[in-house]
Formats: structure tokens, sequence, C-alpha cells
């Protein structure tokens, strides 16, 4: 009897959950204090929810169909738009890498016990490029092992520190210390506000002046993102109809859950003077562990969340490169970049990957504030990913017109106007979260404005006038080969 290959609701909720938490967004979200509800609720209710719904219906239309977002995109308007769709997904992982890099970097400082270092841009530059070309190393070889590797690094690296910052910080509270969100400095208007006596106390609700001072909500979007990986499973659902959705609310509960007890945690425990988005995690470490005098503790969490980046990085590495693959072999590339090794892996695309993910880690080294970088490759990062987003948004609302007879194993519930609600609605917080992706916040000293927004407004601009170029200039390859 052959073994039944459907998944349950609790495992699809749990696969979810894993690919979206990651302690590095610990910091961020600790910076906004108690206001980070409303950024995670705007996070859960109007971006993860709207994005797994919709990408369940898509992905379940086209699971015998290779390619993923750019087929949907590709039949919902063209190969173009198609090709710039899955192009977003993999270019905004390249982005990606140096952020993720850059926290395994301070990760490894506070192992070693050389915090300093942490804050050191050299270091962290050099740390960087050095550990993605030895992931790289290992991807081109092709090992069975990654998937071991991977998921015992999600567990050790990823859940077990989280669970240990959460315990510490009950322990905290249980011991009568103090509680640091409480002792805010009034000059931080965002997160904070004052009474009729000039006391201050924490606000629930950012006090907004202009879009700098929510500009954190990019940076928080992006930890969400990515909830379409695994869209993918919903026909091997029983009943996809109704357990789809189930699942993505307790994925998204237990993501919630997760991010809001680990935030607090750190808010609870660190000065908000020495929350650092770089190494925050690891200072909130530090404070908790010497007040008890395990102060080596520091350093064994520093090689869990090492080993759980390195994971992280080994997991994400060959995937979106492979989608692109897959389109160069339908023709949208030059043929040279479907090339694979002798172990069947895409071996120049990873080596353009490479120098890409080298090029953009060297910011650290040639930035004063370490910060600063890591929160300008978020936005450019998050800029990216968001434009994919609207794309499939607006796929599966065209879809549902152009192709209404198309069999789909799960459907948005609601007919037409479910999905104009659903994936209308997740589209117009997507468009909002983009436009704040140009402001500075208000929270880093991140010098001239204009010099930021033309940062990240130029880069956005390269990396999405790259696909179009690309796919014009093989179509105009393939209309010279048929003059021939």
């Amino acid at each position: 009897m052959a073994k039944d290959k459907r998944i349950s609701t609790s495992q699809l909720a749990l696969m979810t959950a894993a690919a979206v938490i990651s302690l590095r967004g610990l910091p961020m979200m600790a910076q906004e204090e108690l206001t980070m509800f409303f950024y995670i609720f705007f996070a859960t209710f109007l971006f993860l929810i709207p994005a797994a719904l919709v990408s369940a219906e898509l992905g379940s239309a086209f699971a015998s169909r290779g390619g993923g977002v750019y087929t949907w995109v590709k039949e919902a308007f063209n190969p173009h738009l198609g090709f710039t769709a899955i192009f977003l997904q993999w270019i905004q992982n390249v982005v990606w890498y140096p952020t993720v890099l850059g926290f395994a970097a301070a990760s490894a400082a506070y192992m070693a016990g050389l915090p300093a270092l942490a804050e050191n841009g050299i270091f962290v530059g050099c740390f960087s490029i050095a550990m993605y070309w030895f992931a790289t190393w290992i991807t081109l070889r092709g090992t069975t092992a990654l998937t071991d590797f991977t998921s015992r690094g999600f567990l050790v690296g990823t859940v077990l520190p989280g669970i240990v910052i959460v315990l510490m910080a009950v322990i905290w509270l249980a011991g009568g210390n103090g509680i640091a969100f409480e002792h805010i400095p009034a000059s931080v208007t965002q997160v904070v506000g004052t009474d009729a006596a000039h006391h201050v106390h924490p606000r629930l609700f950012p006090h907004i002046s202009g879009m700098s001072d929510i500009a954190f909500l990019a940076g928080i979007l992006l930890l969400f993102a990515g909830v379409e990986v695994h869209a993918v499973h919903a026909p091997e659902l029983k009943r996809p109809q109704s357990q789809f959705p189930r699942a993505m609310f307790l994925a998204a509960l237990i993501s919630f859950s997760l991010f809001t007890l680990g935030a607090l945690a750190v808010a609870v425990i660190t000065p908000y003077e020495q929350i650092d988005l770089q190494a925050g995690l690891f200072v909130t470490f530090r404070i908790v562990f010497d007040h008890y005098r395990i102060g080596w503790m520091t350093n064994v969490m520093g090689l869990l969340v090492t080993f759980g980046a390195l994971a992280g990085i080994l997991s994400w590495i060959s995937g979106p490169s492979r989608g692109l693959l897959w389109t160069a072999r339908e023709g949208r590339l030059p043929r040279v970049l479907g090339k694979t090794n002798r172990n069947g892996v895409q071996i120049n695309i990873l080596l353009i990957q490479g120098a890409l993910v080298t090029l953009l880690s060297s910011l650290y080294i040639v930035m004063k504030n370490v910060n600063v970088a890591f929160f300008l490759l978020s936005a450019l990062t998050i800029g990216l990913y968001l434009i994919m987003y609207m794309m499939m948004y607006a796929a599966a609302i065209r879809l549902r017109y152009t192709q209404p007879d198309l069999p789909r194993s799960y459907r948005v519930p609601g007919g037409r106007a479910g999905i104009w609600i659903i994936a209308g609605g997740g589209l117009l917080a997507v468009l909002f979260s983009f436009a704040v992706t140009f402001f500075p916040p208000s929270q880093l000293p991140v010098g001239s404005p204009a010099t930021y927004t033309a940062l990240v407004a130029s880069g956005t601009l390269l990396f999405l006038a790259i696909p179009f170029a690309i796919s014009r200039s093989m179509d105009r390859q393939e209309r010279q080969k048929g003059k021939r």
C-alpha cells in the first residue's frame, strides 16, 4: 500500500512558521518597545495571512508546473512581468544575505568573547563574505546532508535561543529587577508619551508625525515575508479549503507569539539606548547572564545562533536561484546561466549570486555605522520583495477573470468579492509599506535623509530595470535567430 503523502494542518503551520521566524529581527522590534504590537499586528493580519491565502490559491492552480511566481505572473500578464517577478524574488534574497550574515558575524563575535567586533565594520564585512562563500562551497557539493543540517540548525540555533531569552526575561521579572521599557528617555517621542504631570509612559500606538517615524515597518514586514514558499503544499492537505486557512492562522499565531514574546523579553531586559540592530540580542544575553553570574552562557548562545544563521543561509542559498535556473531553461536567460555542475547545482548563477553578495557585504566595511548599513540593506530588500508581492496579488485577481475555470484545489473564499478583499487589501498594505521604505527611520543616525532616500530609490530602480532589460534582450535575440 502506497504511503499517504498527505500533511496535517499542524505540520503545514509549523513549516510556515519555521520559514518566517528569525531571531535577528527581535532587536528591531524591541526598539519599538510596546508599539511593537501595532507593527506585528499589521504584519500578521494585513501581510502574512493575505499572502498565505493568495499564494495557496496560485500554488494549487499551478501545482503541476514549475516556476512558482514566474508561472503565476506570466499566466496572468506576460513573460516579461513573470520573469521580473521571479528575478525580484531571487535578487531580494541576494540583498537579504548580508543582513543575516551581519547577524551571524555579531553572533560569532559574542561566541569568541569579543563583543566589540560586532560593531566593527571591517570584521562584520569580512566575516560575512567569508561565511557566504563557505556556504556556497557546501551548496555546490550537492550533499543531501544539507537537509539535516538546516532542520537541526533551526531547532538548535533559532528555537532554543528564542525560548532561552523568554525564560530569562521571566526569571528577570520574578527576581524583582527593573523593567527597561519603563525608563525610556522622554525625547524618544515615537515610543513614549508624557501625561499632565510630565510622567513618561510607554506608548501602545506609535506617535506619527511623519513617515520617518514608522520606517521600521518595512524592516518588520520583511521578518514575516516568505510565506508563499510553502503555499505549494496546499494540495497535500486532505481538505485544503478548510485546513489551509486554519494552518495559516495557526502559523500566524505561532509567529506572532514568538516574535512578540522574544522582542518583549529584549525590551524588558535591555535599556533603550543599548538596543542594537546588529547585536541587540546578545547585549540582552550578556546583561541577564552577567547579572546571574553565568556570563559564559553568552558565548554558548553566540555559538548556537551562529550555527542557526549558517543553517538559514544554506536553506535559502540554492532555492530562489533554482527558480532562476528554471527560467534559463525556458529561454528567459542566456543559456550559459543554465549550466549545472556534476551535482546538478546551478554553478554559474551561484557564482554571480556570490559576487553580488560580496559587493553588498562590503557596505559594512565602508559605512561608519553598521546599524545604518544593516537597516539600509533591509529597506532595499523589502522594497524589492514587496514589488513581487504586488505582482502576485494582481495576478491572483486577474486570473479569476481570465482563467475562471482553472482547477484550484484551494480558492480564497468569497468568490470574486473575496479575492478582491483579500488580495486587494493585501496589495494596499504592501503598497503603503513599499512607500515607507523610502523614508529614513527617525530612530537611526542615517545622516542626510535625501542621501538615504536616493540610495534606496536608485537601488530599487536598478534592480527593477535589470530583469526588463534582460527579458527584452532575450526576445530580440530570439527574433534575430528566427530571421536567419
